[in-house]
């Protein structure tokens, strides 16, 4: 159902999603929504907390962070369809939902990982470490590169991951 909302969340204003479009995508009839999550407005907190994501992509020593993160984000796409964090490029992020979207990857992602950091502006690191995450999660999930999906996912992660610690490491 989350997975259903999300992938609703990242094409759709949220105003536009009704419930019966989340239980249609997720096989499951509304009132099976509305039994675990109440309402529209708490399934949708959820959708829009990173929370339960972020545990996993950071889930590494500071040294292997780069290429756990890469890896992470390469592989939910191949695994998964999609990377949680990603929903962060593609929800549509006007009115209130978008701002809360933004303060959620803001606080409970970035600010998250710049708090590992070690070293000066340990911010901008972590937003750019993130930034070519999500670059590099667009070109291979979304767009599809053609010479990314066809190249071996330890290769990627090679050539990706010093580029992403290098913002990590002082």
């Amino acid at each position: 159902m989350l997975r259903a909302a999300r992938h609703l969340l990242a094409r759709h204003a949220h105003g536009d999603i009704t419930l019966k479009a989340v239980a249609d995508r997720a096989g499951v009839s509304p009132p099976l929504i509305l039994k675990y999550f109440g309402n529209k407005d708490a399934l949708f907190s959820q959708v829009m907390s990173f929370e339960a994501d972020v545990a996993a992509l950071l889930d590494a020593p500071l040294p292997d962070l780069g290429r756990h993160m890469v890896r992470h984000v390469l592989t939910s796409q191949t695994e998964q369809g999609a990377d949680p964090i990603l929903r962060i490029v593609f929800a549509p992020l006007h009115g209130e939902q978008g701002d809360i979207l933004r303060a959620n990857f803001r606080t409970q992602v970035s600010d998250r990982l710049a708090a590992r950091l070690t070293g000066p502006d340990a911010g901008l690191r972590a937003e750019l470490a993130l930034g070519s995450l999500l670059g590099l999660g667009v070109m291979f999930g979304i767009a599809s590169g053609t010479y990314l999906r066809a190249t071996d996912l330890d290769d990627i992660v090679d050539r990706c991951a010093p580029a992403v610690q290098a913002h990590l490491t002082p």
